[in-house]
């Protein structure tokens, strides 16, 4: 028996009291991801980054654990609640405009400090000011640098489209207007270089895609790990008291790491190892996060039907957006329709050892995405459900 078919005959014994469609955790293999990061983080504390997780419950089992620290949120509105739950440490990764929770934030001693808020634009501080209704209560921000490599003199651009500082002096810039505004504190830097971290090196069948993937990373590796330490030089000129500067993700732990200028590490996707992380060679973790579908029909040789299933991840639309059967092992989509909204057909041999009623088990594109599908999480230890744990749709709360 291959150890994907053992996973299968646990996951399946663990849930056979419970119907499809269902999602899990594979503990085990949860928790040893969490030792991986730890591992590759080199003694470096990790953030973890929340959208990759969306569980409370999880949130706390891996903050629990020795080398991680601190949580990065997605919304102004997420990190309130998180705070709001206990949580002291909360980095808001993305610039907000939620009035209203600026309003809260301004307004609360306790939600002030625990949330750092992200800007990249004297408009973002602009706009706080304008959101305090009154409250005098002083806001923690962070500055975002452009991670992206810029070739042939800015005509050709690498790396996702977030931030408009680039340059040391565009960011000391910001730094020195944040320290002239009264009711702000600078307390970060932060950089995610989603070009390294979020994009696989060794996507099977394509070599030579392959190769031009590692030699750009490799690439822009050394471009940002120049420019990033003087850029911390050039802030902590004018901030001498930064408290943090946080980079990485999931692909680039150890390359990220190992920069002097940087302090803490951000990752959360490598926790549950959707099928986006096949295609890497800087680590092999263990898929820890599937969702099961129920087998409905058996429309002919070959060919399974199962119920929905068609869930696909955001970013540029293409197969590698699309959840990918898994267990059992040799089952494909119907290239004519895909995975569906409502019903799934599945061709191969494996399809004809499976009766309706049965669990056919998929891995999502991406991470936390699954949770907004699911309002809860079967958390699995061996070959047994030990305990449920609501996802934040299961909390009541969607955020995006």
């Amino acid at each position: 028996m291959t150890a994907r078919a053992a996973d299968r005959a646990r996951y399946d014994r663990a849930t056979a009291h419970l119907d499809a469609p269902l999602a899990i955790v594979d503990l085990d293999a949860f928790d040893a991801n969490a030792d991986d990061l730890v591992r590759r983080a080199a003694g470096k504390p990790v953030r973890v980054a929340s959208k990759s997780v969306r569980c409370r419950a999880l949130l706390e089992r891996v903050l629990s654990r020795d080398g991680f620290q601190g949580i990065m949120s997605f919304t102004l509105a997420e990190s309130l609640w998180l705070a709001r739950s206990g949580f002291e440490d909360v980095l808001l990764a993305y610039p907000s405009a939620d009035r209203s929770g600026f309003a809260e934030l301004a307004a609360d001693p306790k939600l002030a400090g625990a949330v750092t808020v992200m800007v990249d634009d004297v408009a973002h501080l602009d706009l706080i000011d304008a959101a305090r209704d009154g409250g005098r209560e002083e806001v923690r921000v962070c500055l975002e640098l452009d991670t992206s490599l810029k070739l042939l003199g800015g005509r050709v651009r690498v790396g996702a489209r977030r931030s408009p500082l680039h340059s040391p002096a565009q960011l000391a810039e910001l730094a020195r207007a944040v320290g002239r505004r009264p009711g702000f504190r600078l307390v970060g830097i932060m950089a995610y270089e989603g070009h390294v971290a979020g994009v696989g090196d060794s996507v099977a069948g394509r070599p030579l895609r392959s190769r031009a993937v590692r030699l750009m990373q490799a690439a822009a590796r050394r471009e940002l790990a120049e420019r990033r330490a003087a850029v911390v030089r050039a802030v902590r000129a004018v901030a001498p008291d930064l408290e943090f500067v946080n980079g990485g993700g999931t692909g680039s732990v150890q390359h990220t790491a190992a920069e002097d200028a940087v302090t803490e590490i951000a990752a959360g996707s490598g926790l549950y190892v959707p099928r986006l992380f096949d295609n890497y060679t800087s680590f092999n973790g263990r898929p820890a996060a599937l969702f099961a579908q129920p087998v409905v029909r058996r429309p002919g040789v070959g060919v399974v039907t199962v119920l929905g299933g068609g869930y696909p991840a955001s970013g540029a639309p293409g197969p590698d957006r699309l959840p990918v059967p898994y267990l059992p092992e040799g089952l494909k989509y119907d290239p004519q329709e895909g995975p569906g909204e409502v019903q799934t057909p599945l061709l191969g041999a494996p399809a004809d050892d499976l009766l309706i009623g049965d669990k056919v088990w998929f891995r999502h594109a991406k991470a936390g995405e699954l949770c907004e599908r699911f309002d809860t999480l079967h958390l699995i230890e061996g070959d047994a459900v030990t305990a449920t744990a609501p996802t934040y749709r299961g909390e009541g709360r969607t955020f995006l």
